[in-house]
């Protein structure tokens, strides 16, 4: 199946990023939220990230013109029905993704490949709401998704062959490199990712170094381009815990989420989302 129009569901960090990379990559690209103000920054924040690429000699004015001009934002799920391709970036919450995907199934023709951008949830159990789950697939991309080059490709237990040679297709045409994953909770990345960053918040709660130098020790030492702090700060300290919970769950006690974060999460310090998470961006 020849792809030339994708469609991504949600407008926030990762749905944006993603917008972004499509349209850069010659794709038309719809995307789809719910609130017609969340479009708008995301556009907003799309304009403002292809004006840097520009800047920083990794697009042609003409290039970022042009993929600017390929973006449509629209409030109704029935627009999507048009695309090739569907990538799915709503929050990290099963029941959401599950009902996300139930529409997406009655609304994109029964040959559109439906991928989803989870980080760790059972692409399985997703694909359960749709009625041919042989065309779900998992597409995990990272953040900040116009830089990095990395896209998990996830076979959950029925996805085709012809959904992951697709899937392979678009992201490549996207400027990413792929791997290849059979389902399992945090598939390749979150998993060894989450158990990195919940370590570091037990050896801050233990007082054994500050946060700034359990990041600077690993981006010396261990060649990490970010530290766990400055990650998690990114990626949103309750997408982290959400991610951690499921894995305590589904793979046993060395993955239950440090008392620490826990409790940031409970004190609404989410992050840069906010504006405070570890660390406090009022005056970083």
């Amino acid at each position: 199946m020849t792809v030339e129009t994708v469609a991504v569901i949600g407008s926030g960090l990762m749905g944006r990023g993603i917008a972004y990379v499509a349209a850069v990559g010659g794709f038309r690209t719809i995307v789809h939220d719910v609130a017609a103000p969340a479009l708008d920054r995301a556009f907003a924040q799309i304009r403002k990230d292809l004006d840097e690429g520009v800047s920083r000699g990794k697009l042609e004015a003409s290039e970022a013109t042009a993929a600017f001009a390929r973006l449509s934002a629209h409030t109704e799920l029935g627009a999507v029905a048009e695309a090739d391709f569907v990538i799915e970036a709503v929050p990290e919450d099963i029941a959401v993704k599950v009902r996300t995907f139930a529409s997406l199934d009655s609304t994109c023709p029964p040959e559109v490949v439906l991928a989803t951008n989870t980080s760790a949830l059972s692409i399985t159990e997703i694909a359960a709401a749709t009625g041919n789950p042989e065309r779900v697939v998992g597409m995990h991309f990272f953040n900040p998704v116009p830089k990095m080059k990395l896209v998990e490709i996830v076979r959950a237990l029925d996805t085709s062959e012809d959904a992951i040679e697709v899937t392979t297709s678009v992201a490549q045409r996207m400027g990413k490199e792929t791997v290849l994953v059979r389902e399992s909770p945090g598939f390749i990345t979150s998993r060894i990712n989450a158990m990195i960053g919940n370590e570091a918040f037990l050896m801050l709660q233990e007082g054994v170094a500050t946060a700034e130098d359990i990041d600077k020790a690993l981006k010396l030492g261990l060649n990490h381009p970010m530290g766990p702090f400055e990650m998690v700060d990114l990626v949103g300290l309750d997408t982290r815990l959400a991610v951690l919970e499921f894995l305590h769950k589904s793979l046993g006690e060395k993955y239950r989420p440090a008392p620490l974060l826990v409790q940031h999460v409970k004190a609404g310090r989410l992050g840069k989302k906010v504006g405070r998470g570890v660390y406090d961006y009022g005056d970083r």
